[in-house]
């Protein structure tokens, strides 16, 4: 695949990014497309490995390894080498429902798994991924496909994430009419409100989901299961059903001061952000303008809510972190092909870096307490250092270092730690069984203990990758499909 020796004479690349401090100034997408000739040397690199890892999609050691999606990768890194795009297209759209959203926001485990990676910079697979599904849109090869024929058979998805939007579009194809249920105001779950525009603008998403109706697919929004309409109302009107609603269970952060005023969870705190950009008039309660911004937790959401606050004009910024900072190299036991755990500068750091003179993490963090002024709003977060200490069972527990206590100014927290599951309106009173706040649904069979009702993506699998959420989503189809019509030919 590519050229046979490609790997050897080109470096990797990926696209080029605006300059930091010009776009903190905006919330436009902060990557640049990149030149074909660049795309081509970077397709050619993707070498005749004989049994490539990028695509096997299988979990090693509690990491995600190659792509769960099965993306036929070399074939169409072949395809844009020799500029071959319509062909390229084609092969990516094969087993990606939506390389538009991947190509921009998924961590690209088919990267850690690269061939190329065992002594090298991986091929530049999620680069090339996204230039192929922008060239599609913008030469006119997507346009909407409306299945042939309808089956008959009505199906009810509650969620419209990726999982839930993977699921709808398989099942329409298969030429059966669905409903997808949303319970915000807008189609999309956390790519529409989850997500910051600078990673994801927010037109792409149109773009999608109004394909997908022009497909046939019926959308509506502001409507919550158990809350505005009962599972088993919809058990009644529909053939099947399934449920893609997410993971969003906050995960809560239970300290002394938790109840001051200025201390809010980040997915509040980013749709706020989101809505305000999409409704003129649209007042948001939390805003980091001007304020001195704490946010907990080190993920990928802190980061966000990092690069949001930047664009607010916050004071400063900094995010604390339990975990100490990773390694420059995969260290022993993170061997190839798992997924690298190595440091990087991500595009919310290089932007504080650039406007703060640093990088914002606070590595081997533990936030002990925070205190308010007399008006009962924050005014200073308490923090001690501490050590991972790793157990014999693999296990790790945090040890304090005495002495190293601080207090930081902060007049706004958010809290970005995570989530511990499906909220309580999907698991009380719907009759689902449920363990550890998810969803009982074998994987691969995706059926509930209730007939006809599916459930796919994060609410069975917990908090998870984007590209996992389409895999499931794809999957549950195939089985609700098969649960049909007693067959099936979808994937």
């Amino acid at each position: 695949m590519g050229k046979s020796t490609g790997f050897m004479e080109y470096n990797r690349k990926t696209a080029e990014e605006r300059k930091p401090l010009t776009r903190i100034g905006d919330w436009s997408e902060y990557q640049l497309p990149m030149p074909e000739e660049e795309l081509k040397r970077q397709g050619a690199r993707c070498m005749d490995c004989g049994t490539p890892f990028c695509h096997t999609g299988i979990p090693i050691n509690g990491t995600d390894s190659g792509c769960p999606l099965y993306n036929l990768i070399p074939e169409w890194n072949d395809l844009v080498y020799r500029g071959r795009w319509k062909e390229a297209l084609e092969r990516l759209l094969h087993t990606n429902n939506f390389p538009e959203f991947t190509g921009r926001v998924c961590p690209a485990p088919c990267e850690g798994a690269c061939t190329v990676a065992i002594n090298d910079p991986a091929v530049a697979i999620k680069s090339i991924e996204r230039e192929i599904i922008d060239r599609g849109f913008a030469k006119g090869w997507i346009v909407p496909r409306p299945p042939q024929t309808r089956t008959g058979k009505r199906v009810a998805v509650i969620g419209s994430g990726p999982a839930g939007l993977a699921a709808a579009d398989q099942l329409n194809r298969a030429g059966h009419t669905v409903t997808v249920y949303e319970r915000d105001d807008r189609i999309g779950g956390l790519l529409m409100y989850g997500i910051p525009n600078m990673k994801l603008e927010k037109s792409l998403v149109d773009r999608r989901v109004n394909l997908l109706k022009e497909e046939g697919i019926l959308f509506v929004t502001n409507t919550e299961i158990g809350k505005d309409v009962a599972l088993e109302q919809l058990r009644e009107e529909f053939d099947a059903i399934i449920l893609c609603t997410g993971a969003q269970k906050h995960r809560e952060l239970p300290i002394e001061g938790r109840e001051l005023e200025g201390i809010h969870l980040a997915m509040p705190y980013l749709t706020q952000t989101t809505k305000g950009l999409l409704d003129p008039g649209y007042q948001a309660d939390i805003t980091a303008e001007g304020k001195d911004v704490i946010v907990i937790g080190g993920g990928d959401t802190g980061a966000d809510c990092v690069a949001s606050a930047l664009r607010q004009r916050c004071n400063s910024v900094v995010q604390f972190g339990r975990h100490p900072r990773l390694p420059d190299e995969r260290t022993e036991d993170n061997p190839w092909p798992e997924y690298p755990f190595v440091f990087s500068l991500d595009y919310a750091y290089e932007e504080a870096k650039a406007r703060f003179g640093r990088d914002p993490r606070q590595y081997s963090i533990i936030t002990k307490r925070i205190v308010g002024d007399e008006n009962g709003h924050i005014r200073e977060l308490h923090t001690v250092e501490a050590e991972k200490i790793m157990q014999e069972n693999g296990g790790y527990s945090f040890r304090e270092i005495p002495g190293s206590e601080k207090v930081w100014p902060t007049q706004l927290v958010l809290i970005a730690i995570g989530f511990d599951g499906a909220e309580d309106s999907i698991l009380e009173g719907s009759g689902l069984a449920h363990e550890r706040r998810k969803l009982k649904a074998e994987y691969g069979q995706y059926n509930t203990n209730l007939d006809g009702v599916f459930a796919a993506g994060d609410v069975r699998r917990g908090q998870s990758l984007i590209v996992w959420a389409i895999h499931e989503g794809r999957e549950a189809a195939r089985e609700c499909d098969r649960f049909l019509m007693g067959t099936t030919q979808l994937p």
